[in-house]
């Protein structure tokens, strides 16, 4: 039994409606594990209302702006820092320090981290998602390897040599000029943060930033990869099937696609591996979503209730049949099936390195200064130098009013 043995709400919280926010696929998804937590807490009724992520964050603010927040919500851990400095949330060390459900150590350390905010918890991982590669594994050993690359030598000989005989019309790689994430990735593996200063500056001049711009380019000058953005490759599974290119880099909601769609001849051929990195192993961007409960709420307690059986791994097991959601929980890859699935095995290990990214409200903004720029560098627009320059450019613009804030002594 999912909710399993739990006394019954007090008589204070009898009688009380929860207001839960959910986005997408979550929010029809959690519906179906709503009846088991309302059965064991008599008088508590979830009223899931359903966001489309396209206008969430502004929604978000809005209910901010006008107190009219829920009580808790499903957020993307990238939106934890602006909302919580703006003092919406409210925090939750207390709450997880008595729980004996919430277990810190239990979850992925990236992925904990980053509902942190100066030594602050505000939110408690729900679902995890970070990138890593998916790879051809006969076109890769047909180049002349037994297994995936370790590092980033090993994955410039592989694709030099997978280039070699994939001809002028193949690749080895896809990677998309309008996505932000593979900079970012790489970024996350670098020993100097992507700011600084206590993030009022941008660090895309340093050394390990530039090797990753020297990197990424060589995919495009190298013809690694080609120039295009993911809305010129209509259908990037069958692309994959013919060959097209060998690695994709990719998250953990293409591990049913890839299943579902790969002709059955090919269904053994393909394979996930972690991403490499520098010297070994790779870090890759923590992401995901967290639960959190708004300041506002009249209803704390109960909010607490419903996030702690949201969080157990019995539940989690549940919502990842129902939605494919990878659990943030050691524990709840347990005796599951995705403890099984060869496919999923990458993910668990790629889930151990992985790092948020900075933790300050205008990430988002530089994100997509980040893959403009990239797009500019992919093309051969600017050099790295000249990408590095521009990156940091355009990152201390947007953050000009946080280091106005921080100078005066304000908390932006």
């Amino acid at each position: 039994m999912l909710g399993g043995c739990q006394r019954a709400a007090p008589a204070a919280e009898q009688g009380i409606t929860l207001h839960f926010w959910a986005m997408g696929r979550e929010a029809d998804a959690v519906r179906q594990v709503m009846p088991a937590f309302e059965a064991s807490h008599p008088g508590v009724h979830v009223d899931v209302q359903t966001l489309p992520w396209a206008g969430a964050h502004q929604k978000l603010l809005t209910a901010f702006a006008g107190d009219t927040t829920p009580d808790l919500c499903q957020l993307g851990n990238t939106w934890i820092p602006e909302l919580a400095t703006l003092g919406a949330l409210a925090p939750l060390d207390r709450q997880v320090a008595d729980s004996r459900v919430v277990r810190p150590g239990d979850y992925f350390p990236g992925i904990w981290d980053t509902n942190r905010l100066h030594g602050t918890l505000y939110g408690v991982p729900w679902y995890v998602d970070t990138r890593l590669l998916f790879y051809r594994k006969d076109l890769l050993a047909r180049a002349g390897f037994a297994h995936p690359p370790r590092t980033w030598a090993e994955w410039a000989t592989q694709l030099a040599a997978i280039k070699r005989q994939a001809g002028p019309d193949r690749y080895a790689i896809l990677l998309p000029t309008n996505e932000f994430e593979q900079l970012e990735s790489l970024g996350l593996q670098q020993s100097e943060p992507m700011l600084r200063d206590n993030g009022r500056y941008g660090n895309f001049r340093s050394p390990g930033f530039k090797r990753v711009l020297a990197f990424y380019a060589q995919m495009y000058r190298k013809h690694w990869s080609p120039v295009v953005a993911n809305t010129e490759i209509p259908n990037v599974w069958a692309e994959f099937a013919r060959g097209y290119y060998a690695f994709y880099f990719s998250g953990p909601w293409n591990i049913a696609e890839f299943k579902q769609r790969m002709p059955k001849a090919l269904r053994d051929k393909w394979a996930t591996a972690p991403l490499p990195g520098p010297h070994g192993p790779g870090t890759s961007l923590a992401g995901g979503s967290s639960l959190v409960i708004f300041r506002a709420s009249a209803h704390k307690r109960a909010a607490w209730q419903l996030i702690e059986y949201l969080s157990r791994p019995a539940v989690q097991r549940r919502f990842y049949q129902l939605v494919g959601d990878m659990p943030p929980r050691r524990s709840s890859w347990d005796n599951s099936a995705l403890a099984d699935d060869p496919y999923a095995k990458a993910f668990r290990v790629q889930l151990e390195h992985v790092r948020p990214v900075p933790k300050v409200p205008e990430w988002e903004q530089i994100a997509t200064e980040l893959r403009l720029v990239g797009e500019q560098l992919a093309h051969g627009q600017l050099n790295v130098d000249q990408a590095a320059d521009e990156l940091d450019r355009r990152a201390d613009q947007i953050l000009s009013k946080r280091r106005w804030m921080l100078d005066h002594g304000r908390t932006p």
